[in-house]
């Protein structure tokens, strides 16, 4: 009897599409990841390379071997203080080597890491802790009061138990060159805090634990991670991520661009991100590269340290690259060593995309992907990328375009609702079933997660952002995309940064707004007017912003997304 992908155990293989005449040859449309936990990956990775530099924080290094046994002594105290198979675990720092151990140890503990925004209040954190059913927290000393803060308001029952505080100091050399902003919040030793009515260790003392660690039982299925994400409406909803989901990802991500264990990654999108959890942790700890780790973005930090440990890869937010290009010393920075750049959360400016080809023949390779699917579901091939575009669908994923309301798939060159169907997308939202069924629709048969984002479909099968689905701005019936304006304005040597939003208008109901960030040397000398008139010049006139407000800086999230929502939910009051 002749053996076909289904007697086999295998999926068939997938449908020719438009895109995979540009897919990268080298590799297969889907792939087979480990059947492991994500804790397996760091024991590999160990066992291959114990002496190489797996974190590098400032002038100190933490070897494979090292890392391995961090987390497994921290798993250890876990244990001994309670945490069992399926428990929920916070994570509460900045980027730092202590992040990567105990994002570790609490796999290694078969626990689930739920990773917090550091920029998160005590009134904003009482949420992480009563959602998910938290008892236990790993948190850098300076967030630390903040979460007791919170936990202290909370009924008994549900107050945390026992904290483990870090100290940034700890993972730092004694010659390292800190920006001097950051001297005092990253030299400072704040006490350790009391934990009422629980108990509270400090990293060292955690790590310092003789107890056995549990036996390992995680499976693929197994939740390895909670990371909330923010909808339009109501509090943040947390994504459930078996460890599969995210080991898809975390392959997929060094297949797609070329890593070996030789790679040397930047790590600066925050890792309490999808983004720089999966494919700046993750993606290098299965692989077994160096992650050289910034804890905030610092132009000048980057430049130094790309130049001194010869950073081959580097993701990130394109406002990182924007202000790094401009900074006065960029000169002094040696970016030779890059082989791949790329990132998403917002477009490349197609001037500064250019201008990193012509200085270091690099191809800025945007890609796109939600808390919900792991990071990416899709990436623009390294060797055939298209500027301000997501892409075209990753490895193993499928992804279309259809109508919001009619769910029908929407024709070439037109926007719709873009749907997603693939390894690395959630198992749902945690205790929001009712959420998680409107989530998903039924497209040909299979499930497809709703990404809520509208995009189109090119005849080469890249898929184009055209805006988040309640963003739009509807100008006397014309619809206006702010991601298209932005971009356009982006085209203008004045401006540094804009960010488009809607503004009340009596005549044509809504008109558009933008807010701007000039350069340096064009303060003063740029009027609002001139903008507008330029803006005029360059784009149909309902897009072109009626209104031009300057501001010295544009409010971003912790990840560096401009944070939209915020400036026009203050419009009204402004």
């Amino acid at each position: 009897m002749s053996q076909t992908p289904a007697t086999l155990g295998q999926e068939p293989p997938m449908a020719e599409r438009p895109h995979h005449r540009f897919w990268p040859r080298r590799l297969p449309h889907r792939i087979h990841p480990p059947v492991t936990s994500l804790w397996h990956n760091l024991v590999v990775s160990a066992q291959r390379y114990p002496d190489k530099p797996a974190l590098v924080f400032f002038d100190r290094i933490l070897t494979y071997r090292q890392l391995h046994d961090q987390a497994e002594r921290l798993a250890a105290h876990l244990h001994q203080q309670g945490v069992q198979a399926g428990d929920r675990v916070i994570l509460l720092m900045q980027n730092c080597p202590q992040w990567v151990v105990a994002h570790f140890a609490i796999l290694r503990a078969n626990a689930v890491v739920v990773p917090v925004n550091p920029m998160n209040r005590a009134e904003e954190l009482k949420h992480y802790i009563t959602d998910p059913d938290v008892k236990v927290a790993v948190s850098a000393a300076d967030l630390a009061g903040d979460l007791l803060k919170a936990s202290d308001a909370l009924p008994e029952a549900q107050r945390l138990r026992h904290l483990v505080v870090s100290h940034y100091s700890d993972a730092i050399g004694p010659a390292a060159e800190i920006p001097p902003a950051w001297q005092a919040w990253l030299s400072a030793r704040h006490p350790v805090p009391e934990v009422p009515g629980g108990s509270v260790s400090d990293w060292a003392q955690a790590l310092a634990c003789t107890a056995p660690a549990p036996a390992h039982n995680r499976t693929p299925q197994d939740l390895a991670v909670l990371p909330y994400t923010s909808g339009t409406t109501g509090l943040p909803k947390g994504c459930m991520h078996p460890h599969a989901s995210i080991m898809h990802n975390a392959v997929a991500g060094q297949l797609w661009t070329g890593g070996t264990a030789e790679n040397v990654s930047l790590v600066v999108v925050p890792m309490f991100h999808i983004t720089g959890m999966v494919v700046g942790m993750h993606s290098g700890i299965y692989t077994g590269a160096t992650l050289v780790i910034m804890p905030r973005w610092d132009r000048e930090l980057a430049g130094r340290l790309i130049s001194a440990w010869r950073v081959t890869h580097w993701s990130n937010i394109p406002t990182m690259v924007i202000d790094l290009l401009a900074s006065p010393r960029f000169d002094q920075y040696d970016l030779s060593s890059l082989v791949f750049i790329g990132g998403g959360g917002a477009a490349m400016p197609q001037a500064v995309a250019q201008r990193l080809l012509e200085l270091f023949g690099l191809r800025y390779a945007e890609g796109y992907g939600l808390t919900e699917t792991a990071a990416p579901s899709h990436n623009n091939p390294p060797d055939a990328p298209k500027q301000q575009c997501l892409g075209i669908p990753f490895l193993s994923t499928d992804a279309r375009v259809v109508d919001p309301d009619t769910l029908q798939e929407m024709p070439q060159g037109e926007a719709g609702e873009i749907i997603i169907r693939g390894p690395s997308v959630f198992s749902g939202y945690w205790k929001r079933p009712e959420a998680t069924e409107a989530a998903f629709i039924d497209f040909n048969g299979q499930p497809y997660f709703r990404s809520g984002d509208l995009g189109r479909v090119d005849e080469d099968g890249y898929f184009f952002i055209t805006d988040r689905l309640k963003r739009m701005i509807n100008a006397s019936g014309f619809k206006v995309w702010p991601a298209e304006v932005e971009a356009l304005m982006f085209r203008h040597p004045a401006i540094a940064e804009a960010c488009v939003i809607s503004t009340k208008d009596e005549y044509r109901g809504e008109s558009v707004k933008a807010v701007v960030v000039l350069r340096d040397a064009a303060r003063g000398q740029t009027s609002e007017q001139d903008l507008i008139d330029w803006c005029r010049e360059n784009m149909a006139v309902y897009k072109a912003p009626r209104v031009v407000q300057f501001v010295d800086a544009l409010p971003k999230s912790g990840s560096g997304k401009v944070m939209w929502r915020l400036l026009q939910e203050q419009e009204p009051a402004a």
